[in-house]
């Protein structure tokens, strides 16, 4: 750890900052060859996204750059009355003046979006880039923009999936929040679908992000508003199903030049169902019959904001976000206890759960970039603060109708904290010889407690329940520093390589109703390797190949560690693992882009120590089980995944795409050996057409054919969605109309027949919906001068 901090103070001293750079010139103007003075000219490293300069054009039209040579770059142009122009150009040293004409745009702003020609995907290095803009019309929610997202695959959990059948882990903003799968869904529920600026996929993440990202990366950067002027929006809408969603919301931007500042306040009320039907041998010649339905009301504020400025090489930025949610879901599970061979019905009960709760969740934060030089050498440093909230009361009653009538009852409350601390520095420097440096550190620091007290009631006699009573504070501690450099041969082959350096620092102390610790201390080295070619061109369009390896962790969570059991009902318990390890992966892909939009990718995930939820008998008579976390053995996963697309911009245009998984699972369940080979297809597509001017139809959705998810296989389900979309009043007014899951298709059958556990069901939620989305966007638009440099490109005058 010592060399490892040396070398990087080496680094900040001993690298000069100095790269081979060419001057050149871009020139705007109309179709009488007149100069577009004042147009806002933004050039966009394709190598990096983060490196951008935006100039305004002087009187003749025209703006002086400092670039790299044999560096490839996206030129946007965007002036008042003109259409935005987006085209890629090459440094060669030989052409150091580039023209462009702008064409007249119709009278309104309004009509510039629709002619606007932005993919739905596009690769940048090893991420994938989407933009949600034609997701947001039909969603009540920032969630379903991301169920909606075609690859992103979401379970009824609130896992994301990517390529691997392992769970992605989700950012905001490029911070890992620290939170289960469930906290981070009931988040991004009281988001607005409007707020999600870009999702970016990393399959593969490199050694500059968390080595925690096993089954790759899903960061929702959200919107922080970049208009001239006084702007916003305000929507509402609803959906109806068997139970309704409703939302409203207002967005306010204002920019300034130097200054910018954004705020978004917005309500969603929702709720739905969820229904699971199981049979499970519970024991010899014994069926357990179980059906529940739970019902998920729920009430969710949520407010952002941010402001930013610039003084000099300095850029600041402070943001925060804030929501709150008051739930109450209550749940019918009706079992039955039957014999198999006659039929006969042994027992039979109905278990009721009301739950009533407030999650409030605060993340606030300060953000300072440092503009090093114009070849795009930059110091950017972050401190984060964020904080959880959650409150639950619980009552619960059981009651017995054969072989005798008696019921049992009880309550309780759960309240636990989360305290979650992170900052971050990282370098960047551009160097001779096209060679970049990166380099940064990180620590975080997460504290969480948990306090759950529990009551039961017999015979109107009322006694602590120690089964369910715990106290369990948690603790991480995760510091790293990554060193990678990237290097440009030739003119089209980049080569990036680095190592990821992790110290872990996990503790866990269970206070009630028995005294014990868990602590896990250990560090990491986490390697990386990238390597990018053109291959050739196509009608125009560059065919380019990417190759990458990494190495990443799954570290157990709070949730999977604590050893506090959570009453299911009374057949089944839910029960963490202190003892469970963390599991490592190493990830290879190649794949292949076409003019930066991704279209074949081939992978595999090798995992040892995989740990998957598992599911035991907890006595001898198979009457209880119960379900929890396990280092089980190691999995190969092979994957295949192809898109094919019409670009946008034209009246239809359509994403296919298909993903094939392949696991090869070797481990030991029971004392047993479990080993099984399993393939998963899944289908994907995204269309639109558009009507006329004023009037778009688009057709998206999923299915995915038999396959396995951890020990369950899983039936074929999916889901087709469609929604329609019209504008008006000069396209400020904007009306979708919406329709979910078409055919209710996206019903799960799984089947568990695994050791002594046998056991198949069906799982559905409330997701065929009808729905209305409207919004109003308003604003005073502030003239564009050619001091002010902060003029909006194409990409934010969809906004």
């Amino acid at each position: 750890m010592k060399h490892f901090y040396f070398l990087f103070i080496l680094i900040l001293i001993t690298f000069s900052i100095n790269a081979q750079t060419v001057s050149i010139t871009i020139s705007v103007s109309n179709f009488k060859k007149e100069p577009v003075a004042a147009a806002s000219i933004s050039i966009t490293n394709r190598n990096d996204s983060h490196n951008s300069i935006t100039k305004a054009a002087d009187v003749n039209g025209e703006a002086k750059f400092l670039l790299e040579k044999n560096g490839q770059y996206t030129v946007q142009i965007t002036a008042i009355n003109y259409l935005p122009i987006e085209k890629g150009i090459t440094i060669s040293g030989e052409q150091s003046f580039f023209s462009f004409e702008a064409e007249r745009a119709p009278k309104s702003l309004s009509e510039v979006v629709v002619t606007s020609k932005k993919p739905l995907m596009k690769q940048e290095d090893d991420k994938t880039i989407i933009d949600p803009e034609v997701l947001v019309a039909s969603s009540t929610s920032g969630f379903e923009v991301i169920e909606k997202t075609p690859g992103l695959f979401v379970d009824q959990d609130g896992n994301i999936f990517i390529s691997s059948l392992t769970p992605a882990t989700v950012q905001i903003n490029g911070r890992d929040l620290k939170m289960s799968a469930a906290d981070v869904a009931t988040m991004l529920k009281s988001f607005p679908p409007n707020a999600i600026q870009k999702i970016e996929v990393v399959r593969t993440p490199s050694a500059s992000q968390d080595a925690s990202g096993s089954g790759g990366v899903v960061n929702v950067v959200l919107k922080k508003g970049f208009k001239p002027g006084l702007t916003g929006s305000i929507n509402a809408g609803l959906q109806q199903g068997t139970y309704g969603n409703q939302f409203a919301g207002v967005t306010i931007n204002s920019n300034q030049g130097q200054r910018n500042f954004f705020i978004s306040l917005n309500y969603n009320r929702r709720n739905s169902f969820e229904k699971i039907n199981s049979d499970r041998i519970f024991a010899i010649d014994t069926m357990l019959i179980q059906n529940a339905f739970t019902k998920y009301p729920a009430d969710a504020f949520n407010g952002n904001y941010m402001y930013g400025f610039s003084k000099n090489k300095w850029d600041f930025e402070i943001s925060g976000n804030t929501s709150l949610t008051k739930s109450r879901n209550n749940s019918d599970n009706k079992s039955v206890i039957e014999k198999i061979s006659t039929q006969n019905t042994l027992s039979e009960n109905l278990n009721r759960v009301n739950n009533s709760g407030n999650s409030f969740f605060t993340g606030n934060g300060i953000e300072a970039k440092m503009k090093i030089d114009s070849s795009g050498s930059e110091w950017t440093s972050q401190l984060y603060y964020y904080y959880t909230k959650s409150d639950n009361e619980q009552q619960y009653a059981t009651n017995y109708y054969s072989p005798f009538v008696i019921s049992f009852y009880g309550n309780g409350t759960t309240n636990n904290h989360r305290n979650l601390y992170s900052g971050k520095s990282d370098l960047k420097l551009k160097l001779k010889k096209k060679l970049l440096v990166e380099t940064g550190i990180k620590s975080t620091y997460l504290a969480f407690e948990n306090q759950s007290q529990y009551f039961k009631t017999i015979s109107n006699v009322q006694t602590l329940d120690n089964k369910r009573t715990n106290t369990f504070n948690y603790t991480e501690n995760i510091n790293a520093a990554y060193l990678q450099a990237s290097k440009t041969f030739g003119k089209d082959i980049v080569l990036k390589a680095g190592a990821r350096l992790e110290n872990t620092n996990m503790e866990g102390h269970q206070i009630v109703p028995s005294d014990t610790t868990f602590n896990i201390h250990r560090t990491d080295l986490f390697p990386y390797i990238f390597l990018s070619k053109s291959l050739m061109k196509i009608a125009g369009y560059d065919l380019r190949a990417y190759l990458v390896y990494r190495r990443s962790i799954s570290r157990p969570g709070y949730e999977q560690l604590n050893p506090f059991p959570k009453f299911i009902d009374q057949y089944l318990t839910e029960v963490g693992n202190p003892a469970l390890k963390p599991q490592f992966t190493k990830n290879w892909e190649a794949n292949v882009s076409v003019d930066e939009r991704p279209v074949f990718a081939v992978g595999v995930n090798d995992t040892k120590d995989i740990f998957s939820m598992v599911t035991y008998q907890a006595d001898s008579v198979r009457s209880q089980a119960y379900r929890t976390y396990d280092n089980l053995g190691k999995n190969k996963e092979w994957y295949f995944r192809g898109i094919g697309a019409i670009p946008p911009g034209k009246r239809y245009f359509f994403v296919i795409g298909t993903q094939y998984n392949y696991q090869i699972y070797n481990g030991f369940y029971e004392s047993q050996p479990l080993n099984y080979k399993k393939g998963t297809w899944t289908f994907f597509t995204y269309q639109t057409f558009k009507i006329d001017k004023l009037s778009t139809i688009s057709l998206h959705g999923f299915w995915r054919l038999k396959g396995q998810q951890q020990l369950y296989e899983l039936g074929s389900f999916g889901m087709l969605n469609a929604s329609v979309n019209r504008k008006f009043i000069k396209d400020k007014l904007i009306v979708t109309l919406s329709m979910n899951d078409i055919f209710f298709s996206n019903k799960i059958n799984f089947t568990l027949n695994q050791g002594s556990i046998k056991a198949t069901g069906l799982r559905y939620n409330d997701t065929q919906r009808g729905g209305i989305n409207i919004r109003y966007n308003f604003g005073v638009r502030k003239k564009e001068k050619t001091e002010l440099l902060n003029i909006p490109s194409s990409e934010n005058l969809n906004q």
